[in-house]
């Protein structure tokens, strides 16, 4: 097989002896006078027989050409067919496999550049990528819920974003700084579930700001990262609270059961003594021990809580129930759209509630209940429980939902904990504040994605 540049020289010798034979035949037959027309004419039969001969390499080289410069266009969808030319096709064949890599890569990172869009998009982390005349360039969904109620932020200057937010949102925004800071719920949405309409004025929110630069087409742009750290927080905080429950009761368990056992043992052995100071130093340390057993096991509870089993509630049914132990006054409709929850738990978190507004001071018929289904920012529940007792004080609200808090003689501090795990089991989220007319309300959103 010959290669392509012997061809290519075989081609030009035929040419020019072609050429050279037409200009013999032209000069002796004209004659001597014809010897510049036979020059013209060996040239032309040169060139026309060069370029016919030469035809499919300048096909397949321009198609090369053409196909190159798609590729600067970023365009990978030509391919170029083959010319029976082995080295041509060699040639080809390397520029269609290059084509169809470049075109493979191209469809996997659109795919890895959708797929990390759509988990930017979901986060609930604010996003918020904007230039150096702070004009935004790039916002994710918890950021426009922030900082414009959902709408597209894209375009707009970040100063005018901020003009609503909390002070100490807007420093945090306005400064070079990274790290921690608080701040009260009002006025901003919950980029996880909240709207403003169910968050809670008094909840103080900690956030971490965290900033980062790069250079992109030649401009400098700035990357501001807000995410909200209470709920991991507070996760945190109860698991430490769970450990230390565990280790308590198992430690007061091993020595409640040995006491238990020993006075049983003791009242048996000297019930025929009839000594009845001696009962009653039995009965009181079987009384105690009791006791400390059932204060045990409601710490138990709190921290050995199972994962909700969620089914479709019967809201009628489980509000009659409810009136039987409690009454209050229902102020709005049952929910008509289906909801999943763990039906015992979210008894017991109603129980919890109602008991604590019946004895917070209120007439029995000021305790109410109320529903309201909300679909912004997400499809949830929000149930209030209202009373019109003598409320809480900021410190008390501050900890009233803390493992071991209580302002009750008897109360164990366990009751609104246990509230607060149900209600962060199911995905949702509890709050109290002081209502202007006087008495508590208590806000539980529970979202309805499941149900």
């Amino acid at each position: 097989m010959l290669s392509l540049r012997t061809k290519l020289l075989f081609s030009n010798m035929l040419s020019c002896l072609l050429a050279a034979m037409s200009g013999a035949l032209v000069w002796l037959t004209l004659g001597d006078d014809s010897f510049w027309l036979a020059i013209i004419v060996m040239l032309a039969v040169c060139y026309f027989c060069s370029m016919w001969l030469t035809r499919r390499l300048s096909d397949s080289l321009r198609a090369l050409e053409i196909g190159l410069l798609n590729f600067k266009d970023n365009d990978f969808s030509v391919s170029l067919h083959p010319y029976g030319e082995p080295q041509l096709d060699a040639l080809v064949s390397l520029y269609n496999q290059a084509s169809a890599k470049l075109r493979s890569e191209r469809q996997f990172i659109y795919q890895r550049e959708l797929m990390l869009d759509k988990v930017i998009q979901n986060s609930p982390n604010v996003m918020l990528l904007i230039d150096d005349s702070e004009r935004v360039i790039y916002a994710n969904g918890a950021a426009r819920h922030l900082f414009n109620q959902g709408v597209k932020v894209e375009g707009m200057l970040l100063p005018d974003l901020v003009v609503m937010l909390p002070d100490t949102l807007k420093g945090a925004l306005s400064s070079e700084q990274e790290g921690l800071f608080s701040m009260g719920g009002s006025g901003v949405d919950d980029v996880d579930s909240y709207s403003n309409t169910n968050a809670d004025s008094n909840d103080v929110e900690t956030w971490h700001i965290s900033r980062g630069r790069f250079t992109q087409n030649n401009q400098q742009h700035h990357l501001i990262l807000l995410k909200q750290l209470t709920k991991e927080l507070n996760r945190q905080e109860v698991a430490v609270w769970k450990k230390v429950i565990r280790i308590i009761s198992h430690e007061l368990n091993n020595s409640v059961a040995p006491i238990a056992s020993m006075v049983n043992s003791g009242k048996f052995l000297t019930q025929h003594l009839d000594d009845s100071k001696l009962q009653l130093i039995f009965d009181t340390i079987e009384n105690r021990t009791t006791h400390l057993s059932q204060f045990i096991s409601h710490y138990a509870q709190f921290a050995k809580l199972p994962l909700p089993q969620k089914v479709l509630i019967d809201w009628a049914k489980m509000t009659q129930q409810l009136a039987q132990q409690y009454p209050f006054n229902l102020l709005s409709p049952l929910p008509i759209n289906p909801i999943k929850l763990d039906a015992v738990q979210l008894e017991q978190v109603f129980i919890n509630l109602l008991k604590n507004a019946h004895e917070s001071g209120a007439m029995a018929d000021t305790v109410s209940l109320m529903f309201e289904e909300v679909t912004h920012p997400v499809n949830g529940l929000l149930i209030k429980v209202e009373d019109q007792g003598s409320g809480m004080s900021s410190e008390v609200l501050s900890q009233a939902l803390l493992p071991f808090y209580s302002t009750k003689q008897s109360g164990t501090g366990i009751g609104l904990p246990l509230c607060r795990e149900i209600i962060e089991a199911h995905g949702g989220r509890i709050s109290m504040q002081n209502r202007p007319q006087g008495g508590l309300s208590v806000k539980v959103w529970l979202p309805s994605l499941e149900a």
